[in-house]
């Protein structure tokens, strides 16, 4: 005899609930369409590049550990790896072994990735401003802050074993 109690019904989302989800996939999902159009056109790279480039633009000596990298990027290693291989084949990044950990690796800026990241830089944040700033008051765009500092927190737990993606 079968004594496990039987599952919850799943909490669905209510009328509004629905149809905020759906207004928030809709807009996340034309506006990375709408970044990465703009940087293929202006750079020939995707938004998820550009975003790379920006992180080793501004590290120190222009250079991070590829763990860390992925974990700002909150992309997996795998990717991450992918990613830079690409951008090193375009001349924008080196890679670097780490002299105090054998299997550890630094992405390097290169000068080359420097100058087209000044380059493109303009024009992206443009896009930006115009797909999503020049749309909100100012007390939209703190309450959208807000909102996606709660939701980025409670989707990066910080308890050991987590699944996050840098950890992949």
């Amino acid at each position: 005899m079968n004594t496990a109690p039987a599952p919850a019904e799943p909490r669905w989302l209510t009328a509004e609930e629905q149809r905020v989800w759906l207004f928030y996939m809709h807009a996340s999902t034309l506006l990375e369409d709408h970044l990465d159009r703009q940087l293929q056109r202006d750079a020939g790279m995707p938004h998820i590049y550009y975003g790379l480039l920006v992180q080793l633009a501004e590290a120190p000596g222009r250079r991070l550990r590829m763990t860390e990298l992925a974990m700002n990027a909150k992309i997996t290693r795998s990717r991450l790896s992918h990613a830079i291989a690409r951008l090193e084949k375009n001349g924008w990044v080196r890679r670097e072994d780490c002299p105090s950990d054998k299997r550890g690796q630094f992405a390097v800026l290169t000068d080359a990735g420097y100058e087209v990241l000044s380059r493109t830089a303009p024009g992206h944040v443009t896009a930006v401003r115009q797909a999503l700033f020049e749309r909100l008051s100012p007390e939209q765009q703190k309450s959208l802050g807000e909102i996606m500092e709660i939701v980025a927190e409670g989707l990066q737990p910080d308890e050991a074993g987590a699944d996050l993606p840098w950890l992949r």
